[in-house]
């Protein structure tokens, strides 16, 4: 027999666009901490082994010290380590207030890599507190060149880059507008390395698969409230309360493979035809 999966696999759980808002408040009717915390929990209870867990941005609603302070005490007690990555509805002052260990890069940039076995993670700002339309992300010559540096000192020749705001076009004509300005500008880096075998993003509220210069793309749903299926050019604050979800990584010798778990469907026994 040969060797059972965990022991030639890692785990990396994600969360994205987990939305917290004031106690009390809630989105669409929706509570994004009970639902933040209840996949948490799902993830834990399942995944325990799991080497760490990014969270991908948009961590807050309004970017409030009160937001921060509520995901600060849910994760106090999470036994495993976490990345804390931005998004456009967060704010670099009041989250480095709540989280003044978060490792950072240049004038603020809240950037950092991990690694794990073979594999690099590489997670990027790609916030723009001065966007033009409040919500698209940037990348300047800083994060770049920290990003250059990240993959040049890679040793394991396999990296995975976490960014909030995917490389690609979605379909959602209102949520790609808001998209990652530069991202052409991105994927010319990563591929001129030529050892990022994944990229990984939120922002859209939708579980969607791409490529981005050759390399996979794999953007995940939100715990809390999704995009609704409806391509084209529609307005990006569009909400639906369709179940929630968490991403999972499995790092292996032949690749990534990539897991979306939708958290709230009702529990359901597995049954094995006859």
């Amino acid at each position: 027999m040969g060797p059972l999966w965990g022991d030639v696999m890692r785990k990396v759980l994600v969360f994205t666009d987990l939305h917290l808002v004031p106690e009390g408040e809630t989105i669409i009717g929706l509570d994004p901490m009970t639902r933040f915390t209840h996949g948490l929990a799902h993830a834990l209870d399942r995944h325990p082994d799991a080497a760490r867990i990014v969270l991908c941005g948009d961590l807050t609603h309004n970017a409030a010290p009160v937001e921060y302070a509520r995901l600060r005490h849910a994760l106090d007690t999470c036994p495993l380590p976490v990345s804390l990555m931005l998004g456009n509805h967060d704010r670099r002052a009041p989250f480095l207030a709540a989280f003044p260990e978060a490792p950072q890069t240049g004038p603020g940039h809240i950037q950092h890599h991990a690694d794990i076995g073979d594999h690099r993670l590489i997670c990027l700002d790609t916030l723009d507190e001065d966007a033009p339309d409040m919500h698209s992300g940037f990348l300047c010559e800083a994060r770049l060149d920290w990003l250059d540096n990240a993959l040049d000192a890679s040793q394991s020749g396999r990296v995975i880059v976490f960014c909030h705001h995917p490389p690609i076009e979605t379909g959602f004509g209102g949520m790609d507008r808001i998209g990652l300005r530069n991202r052409h500008e991105l994927i010319a880096r990563l591929k001129a390395r030529g050892n990022v075998v994944q990229i990984v993003s939120g922002h859209v509220h939708r579980t969607i698969q791409g490529s981005a210069g050759g390399i996979p793309v794999s953007i995940f749903k939100s715990p809390c409230h999704q995009m609704p299926m409806a391509l084209g050019d529609q307005d990006p604050s569009l909400s639906i309360d369709e179940p929630g979800a968490y991403g999972l990584l499995l790092l292996g010798e032949d690749g990534v493979i990539v897991h979306g778990e939708d958290f709230t469907l009702p529990e359901a026994e597995a049954a094995i035809y006859p």
